[in-house]
């Protein structure tokens, strides 16, 4: 007989701007932990949509584990990761391999060592098929950036395929304009002038 399989829903269409967050449990892997268990505490904790009460979130997906592109990207989003907490914000790095190879990625590449940020497990693909962003024919998350508010609105999506590597330092670019909630000039730096409208 065969097993049983749970099969959670795919969305067609990717989550945008103005909706909110899907519910999911995914398995976080705390930051600068390089084993599964440290001072008698657990590398993994159960992050849902409701964790990081009152904090902005970004979320960013990549394909997989021991790969090349990723390490690249989870390196810059964890060297800017003083600055996304100057402004409340909690960056979450993760794709649908284990937590396990997660853990063992930081032991074997020098670039992710006590990695200041949480990463993420969606071994079920709650929240990668819950926004929307399963690359089809791999099976794979693209390699999707969510900024989401303290109300678990999505304030921003950038997505790239799966050969692509993104900005972290224009992720932080955009949270910090959102957070300004002003008019903001294009390529304003962190930190930059906002437009006054006319009088």
């Amino acid at each position: 007989v065969p097993a049983a399989s749970t099969s959670y829903p795919r969305r067609s269409t990717m989550l945008g701007i103005g909706e909110k967050l899907p519910e999911f449990t995914v398995t976080g892997v705390k930051p600068k932990f390089m084993q599964h268990e440290q001072n008698g505490e657990s590398a993994f904790e159960p992050i849902t949509q409701d964790s990081f009460e009152g904090k902005w979130k970004v979320i960013f997906f990549y394909p997989k584990d021991f790969t090349f592109v990723c390490p690249t990207e989870i390196a810059e989003f964890a060297r800017l990761s003083g600055d996304f907490e100057d402004r409340d914000a909690v960056v979450l790095g993760g794709s649908t391999d284990n937590e396990f190879v997660k853990l063992a990625w930081r032991r074997d590449h020098a670039d992710l060592a006590e990695l200041p940020i949480w990463q993420f497990a969606d071994t079920r693909g709650e929240l990668v098929d819950g926004l929307g962003v399963r690359e089809p024919s791999e099976g794979v998350a693209y390699r999707a950036t969510y900024v989401v508010d303290p109300h678990n609105v999505i304030q921003h999506v950038y997505v790239t395929n799966l050969n692509v590597g993104r900005s972290p330092a224009d992720t932080l670019r955009v949270l910090d304009a959102l957070q300004t909630d002003e008019l903001c000039p294009c390529n304003r730096p962190v930190g930059g002038d906002i437009l006054e409208p006319a009088a």
